[in-house]
């Protein structure tokens, strides 16, 4: 009787024996294709959009020419719609752009015929052309109020290099006093001087500017660190304490710190002679809540 099983055994050769690893090597492939040769066997075409072009900015509607999104070929709006990058779309089939949309459609106005927003939204749109990078945009929004008044202001304040850092300063001691006294506010003592001598009143008939002559030896006996929190001074610039006063409270109160000052006195150091400081000190009062 023969007996027929489901399996049949075949020999071979050592010569021509192959491993099983030698095996693997020649026939193992990938069960499907790898990103890149997917990439490769089906390259992305530039993406095609149409004349008029339905937007969605962060969930706010709005439509355009294909022109006016590109009329200046260096913002990241020409660049986005220039075909060359995938721009996803709603389920509508509007192009979305994920960013905030309130001050879009001053965007377009400017694009669409060189108008420029309102004054109360001047800063908030700078913001926006700055992130889409309209350079001619920007030019306009600096060249009008406040933004020209700004760079008038900055460049008061780059006379002080350190004054962010004094900022952040009185931000920290305010913070630091009203949580070990569990307070609403808290205090601290600013000076505030525009002239680096000292002023006293025997000086003042005798020099009309503060920045006489002295040796440097006479100069030493007058540097001084007055007992504040935080000091401002010196600075070359007709602007004066008033301003740099007005300067601390805007930035503060830009923060949504409150802040009220006063003047309370004057440093009363005596340094030489009939010499003493008399800068102005102030009181600034934070508020937390």
């Amino acid at each position: 009787m023969v007996v027929v099983t489901g399996q049949s055994k075949v020999s071979a050769t050592p010569d021509d024996a192959m491993s099983s690893s030698d095996a693997e090597d020649d026939f193992q492939e990938p069960a499907t294709p790898t990103a890149t040769q997917a990439g490769q066997a089906l390259p992305l075409l530039p993406q095609q959009f149409p004349e008029v072009v339905p937007l969605n900015v962060g969930g706010m509607f709005f439509t355009t020419r294909l022109s006016t999104l590109r009329r200046y070929e260096d913002t990241m709006l020409a660049a986005m719609f220039s075909g060359r990058h995938y721009i996803p779309t709603d389920a509508e089939g509007r192009y979305f752009i994920d960013r905030d949309g309130t001050y879009f459609g001053d965007i377009l106005n400017f694009l669409r015929s060189g108008d420029l927003p309102p004054r109360e939204r001047v800063r908030s749109v700078y913001k926006e052309a700055q992130y889409y990078s309209i350079g001619p945009l920007l030019d306009n929004l600096e060249d009008i109020q406040p933004l020209k008044g700004e760079k008038v202001r900055q460049a008061f304040l780059g006379l002080m290099p350190y004054y962010k850092d004094h900022l952040e300063r009185i931000i920290e001691i305010a913070k630091l006093r009203a949580m070990q006294r569990k307070a609403r506010f808290a205090k601290l003592k600013v000076c505030v001087f525009k002239e680096e001598m000292p002023i006293t009143p025997y000086e003042c008939p005798h020099f009309n500017s503060l920045r006489f002559e002295r040796s440097e030896s006479d100069t030493k006996l007058f540097e001084h660190h007055c007992e504040v929190d935080v000091s401002f001074g010196p600075w070359e610039a007709v602007a004066d304490v008033y301003d740099l006063l007005h300067c601390i409270v805007t930035d503060l109160s830009a923060r949504g710190i409150a802040v009220d000052h006063q003047c309370i006195g004057v440093c009363d150091k005596h340094l030489i002679n009939h010499y003493y400081c008399k800068r102005p000190i102030y009181e600034f009062k934070i508020t937390w809540w």
